[in-house]
């Protein structure tokens, strides 16, 4: 029998007990004083989701409730919700679901922060981690590598497009190492949980996506990491995900990774990322030229398809299907790249890398050759689809093509039909006309990195209205909290760009820091300001080694990859040795080896981009310097942020105080907070920009920025 489902209002003082006894409990445990903002932070969300109408059925009835909290660096937000939602989720008899930015946050949550939660609290909650297919190994197409190892050794395939599944040159022993850690057990496959990084070219050869994946049918079901992963969902009490799996199941409706949004608590930690995330998720782009030789090999590996199924005529018939298919969607894009060219490059405006269709209306000749090529990639993805599940059945019943064959050829299918379903959804975009009166799709025309093919891109320009339809008026209840999520010390950006009902309740309490105790803000004067590039730069480089000491951990943040890489090599810096630049190593190598530096008494210096701006964790001596060489404001010509501030002012606003200072304020919070990471730090924060002095907004960013001692030149 279900269990009952109790009614907030019934528990009363009960539930509130629970909270503030787990509350005390952790505190003993960890030895610590209650602190300020937290206590704040876990009475408004106790009291927000207390708040919710609720049936006899347990269903929400009336406004999902929801909170959203800005809770400093040190408030300790983790247990700020966790503390709240977990009781008041089993008395509704709820699931929660906690999205995080990143799976390496996934993984401090489950191996260390609810671990120590349960320990002090004594709850027994249970908890899972919730990944996409794309972290864990697919062991028939380990399988299938080693198998083209073997071949590729033994001269069997003579080109590399001959080879089902390339693991690439120079895996051969890696392959093996895995296949036997999975053998014996000392591995699960899960891509994080394996010791050392798998190069991304084979791990490509190593998964699978949902298209690919034949589920229960598979030969190797009962060994899935994946599934055995999924399994653990079903009866966990918390779910452990992040952002772009809580937006890829919402893009299938909802329910189909996750619990059902109607049945959800969520939780969603950095809530700052929220928009950028869920816009991502309903975009899409298009390289013309990758797409045609895709379709070419294609119908060369559906010759060779057609070989293996041979015993099997109706599998056959649907190959020819699908290659009719595939030919008619090659040859009207083969039509179609010469116009696109023939657009972008009479519209292209000088010095400009992209054509966007302004307020994003396609010429009506251009929509019609979207709708032609929609068709028809629709069509490709309808056969795929018939083919793919021809040969499921295949796999269930008797068949005279040996299973493994089957298997081998479904992903290959999988695979065309994932594509294809991208593109088809593309050029869909670029043909649908969008809705009077809201916010258009933004599309584009660009030439990729190397100038050697078309890009075409679609966009929403908001996730406004389309987190209000799939998530927040669906879920049970939601709480946002991040460590910046007001602009100019307000939450109208945020909730503007998350479509937030107007009765969420908004809520920002201080952090642990005193500030103007640990830390300086300093503006010097270097001679010129961010407005003017070329000086700006010229100025970094002339001055930056005396702002700079070498011998403690500084971090410096630039705006833009060109003006970065320019002053790294020309910088007058004793210790050039130890600067170390994004984009020379992978971010987590960078760290790995300024830490490293600074343990062994040396100075080390980090040049880094706004991947560097936020998230980063450099406590102590770690970071004793934040230098941010110029206002973060929005790169002019980025299509996206054009599109957004081109109907602002369709709509009669001003895009610079509606959007690009309000963004800007965002990110200088986000970046003057790498400088204090626990209450013992002390350090300072360097702004080479004077537009903050001298400029009418400068005041506004100021005031918004932690109230550092400042020392203005």
């Amino acid at each position: 029998m279900a269990p009952r489902v109790i009614a907030l209002a019934e528990l009363g003082d009960e539930l509130k007990a629970t909270i503030q006894e787990g509350y005390r409990g952790f505190l003993r445990h960890r030895d610590l004083k209650p602190r300020a903002g937290q206590r704040q932070m876990i009475g408004a969300i106790a009291s927000t989701l207390g708040g919710a109408d609720v049936n006899d059925k347990g269903e929400r009835d009336g406004d999902p409730p929801i909170c959203v909290v800005e809770a400093g660096t040190g408030t300790g937000k983790t247990l700020g919700y966790l503390l709240p939602i977990l009781p008041v989720a089993a008395a509704l008899d709820k699931k929660v679901v906690v999205a995080t930015g990143t799976v390496s946050l996934q993984s401090q949550l489950i191996e260390k922060d609810i671990p120590e939660l349960l320990l002090a609290t004594g709850w027994k909650y249970r908890f899972a981690i919730a990944k996409g297919r794309g972290r864990y190994l697919c062991n028939v197409r380990l399988e299938h590598c080693l198998d083209t190892v073997t071949a590729r050794d033994a001269g069997l395939f003579l080109f590399e497009d001959e080879m089902p599944f390339n693991p690439g040159s120079g895996n051969s022993e890696l392959l093996k190492t895995l296949d036997a850690a999975i053998t014996d057990g000392s591995w699960s496959g899960d891509r994080d949980a394996w010791p050392e990084a798998i190069p991304d070219d084979l791990w490509r050869a190593l998964t699978v996506d949902r298209r690919q994946c034949t589920g229960h049918r598979c030969r190797k079901f009962y060994q899935c990491a994946f599934f055995q992963a999924r399994a653990e969902l079903d009866d966990a009490d918390c779910i452990i995900a992040n952002h772009d799996l809580v937006m890829a199941d919402l893009s299938l409706g909802g329910g189909a990774i996750l619990p059902p949004p109607e049945q959800t608590i969520y939780v969603f930690d950095e809530a700052h990322r929220i928009a950028d995330t869920t816009l991502r998720h309903f975009g899409g782009s298009c390289r013309i030229g990758s797409t045609i030789q895709w379709l070419e090999q294609v119908e060369k590996s559906l010759s060779r398809s057609a070989t293996v199924l041979a015993p099997e005529r109706g599998l056959v018939a649907l190959l020819d299907e699908v290659n009719q298919a595939a030919d008619l969607a090659l040859q009207a894009l083969r039509q179609a790249r010469p116009l696109l060219h023939a657009i972008l490059d009479d519209n292209l405006p000088d010095g400009a890398s992209h054509y966007r269709f302004p307020l994003g209306e396609v010429a009506e000749d251009v929509r019609e050759l979207c709708v032609l090529l929609a068709r028809h990639f629709v069509k490709l993805q309808s056969w795929l689809e018939d083919l793919s599940s021809a040969l499921e059945k295949a796999m269930d019943g008797y068949s005279d093509v040996p299973k493994v064959d089957l298997e081998q050829v479904h992903q290959g299918v999988g695979s065309w039909l994932s594509r294809a379903e991208a593109v088809a959804g593309l050029w869909r975009q670029m043909a649908e006309k969008d809705e009077a009166n809201q916010p258009p799709r933004a599309r584009w025309l660009a030439a990729d990195e190397l100038g050697q093919d078309l890009v075409v891109s679609v966009s929403p320009i908001s996730a406004a209205e389309l987190l209000r339809e799939a998530l927040w008026y669906r879920c049970f209840g939601a709480v946002l909290a991040s460590a910046t999520l007001r602009a100019l010390g307000k939450f109208d950006r945020f909730i503007a760009t998350t479509g937030l009902p107007a009765h969420s309740h908004t809520l920002a309490v201080p952090g642990a820091f005193d500030f103007a105790t640990a830390g300086v803000l300093a503006i010097p004067d270097i001679g010129a300001d961010g407005s003017s590039a070329g000086e700006h730069t010229a100025a970094l480089i002339k001055h930056l080694g005396d702002i700079i000491n070498p011998a403690e951990g500084t971090l410096v943040l630039f705006a833009s990859r060109r003006q970065m890489e320019t002053v790294a090599a020309e910088v007058a810096i004793n210790a050039r040795h130890s600067i170390l630049v994004q984009g020379n190593y992978s971010h987590s190598e960078i760290v790995r080896r300024h830490k490293e530096r600074i343990d062994q008494g040396d100075g080390s210096i980090i040049f880094g981009l706004a991947s560097f701006a936020e998230g980063l964790d450099l406590p102590g001596n770690y970071c004793r310097h934040v230098v941010i060489a110029k206002l973060p404001f929005a790169v002019p010509d980025d299509p996206l942020q054009a599109a957004q501030s081109e109907w602002l002012e369709s709509r009669g606003l001003k895009p610079f105080q509606a959007m690009t200072l309000p963004d800007a304020s965002l990110k200088l919070i986000q970046a003057c907070g790498r400088l204090l990471r626990t209450e013992e730090d002390r350090g300072r924060v360097t702004i080479l920009d004077r537009r903050l002095l001298t400029k009418f907004y400068g005041r506004q960013l100021l005031d918004a920025l932690p109230p550092f001692r400042r020392e203005f030149a």
